[in-house]
């Protein structure tokens, strides 16, 4: 057998990265990931300036800050044309950006007539809107940057063995049966997940791969309110002990360290094999929760 060296099996050195939603929460961790790591190039793409130069300042030589919104595709395409004048390829496209909208003000189990109002008083363009950003833009990101994605795998812009991907970050609310999530998070989730495996499947002639990531809760703007309701408040949100076993079976939220060390895993080497694949990372807690998983 073979020497293997981790260091080389998990090393993400030379490559480029574009992450949409790369400003905040989730999408702030990885691009850390990337740009401490030897990447050399990270776009972050999302709407707030402010938030994307906030980023960017953690290692302005490596990450690049591009004012997009994920839901146009003229603003799209104007990344993709950035992208390849610059660099003219992309290893890894993650596709991150998410919105939550408000949640009902009535549960199930409230009286019927109760629920039946809170329900119809849900503005339908808050479900379109989320289904805009948490399912529809994976689709039209991942066809702008297709080309990027092509000429990742060629030449010297591809390590050997590892093949172009597109990463989508979806979430276990998408598998989630609790009555109380009813809405239109958990269902564009859901929908985003079954994409990934669609596109899996239909880009395989073009030997570029398409894997999900499932996270449960991590500290992010998203998921306050569910943080809020569930901590003991007596510790740090991420120290072990700060919610109870049967909330999150790790007793505490996701660190960056689990976030880093997941997605350096899926774009190295070491996550090569990987193609169609929704990895969950939750601590556990979709095991205490009624669902599809």
């Amino acid at each position: 057998m073979a020497n293997i060296n981790a260091q080389d099996l998990l090393s993400v050195r030379d490559m480029v990265v574009c992450i949409t939603g790369g400003g905040t929460g989730i999408g702030r961790m990885m691009t850390t990931a990337f740009a401490t790591n030897g990447a050399k190039r990270v776009y972050i793409l999302g709407r707030r300036r402010e938030k994307l130069d906030e980023t960017a300042s953690l290692a302005p030589h490596i990450i690049v800050p591009v004012v997009c919104d994920v839901t146009s595709n003229p603003s799209l395409l104007e990344a993709a044309e950035r992208i390849e004048k610059e660099t003219g390829y992309l290893n890894l496209l993650c596709c991150n950006s998410g919105t939550m909208p408000p949640a009902l003000e009535a549960k199930s189990g409230a009286p019927l007539h109760e629920y039946r109002q809170a329900c119809l008083a849900s503005d339908p363009s808050e479900w379109a809107q989320t289904f805009a950003t948490n399912t529809t833009s994976i689709f039209y990101t991942t066809f702008a940057f297709l080309a990027l994605l092509d000429a990742g795998n060629k030449g010297e812009n591809c390590s050997p063995g590892r093949k172009s991907q597109v990463l989508v970050t979806t979430s276990i609310a998408g598998y989630s049966r609790l009555p109380g999530t009813l809405g239109a998070y958990p269902a564009s989730k859901a929908a985003a997940t079954h994409l990934i495996k669609q596109l899996a499947g239909s880009l395989v002639p073009y030997s570029i791969r398409v894997n999900g990531l499932a996270p449960g809760l991590f500290p992010s703007e998203l998921a306050a309110g569910i943080i809020a309701m569930g901590g003991k408040g007596e510790k740090e949100a991420t120290e072990e002990g700060a919610f109870e076993k049967n909330f999150v079976p790790a007793e505490r939220l996701g660190k960056a360290e689990d976030m880093v060390g997941t997605v350096l895993y899926m774009a190295s080497a070491a996550g090569a094999y990987l193609n169609g694949n929704i990895t969950v990372l939750d601590g556990g807690r979709i095991t205490q929760l009624p669902a599809t998983y």
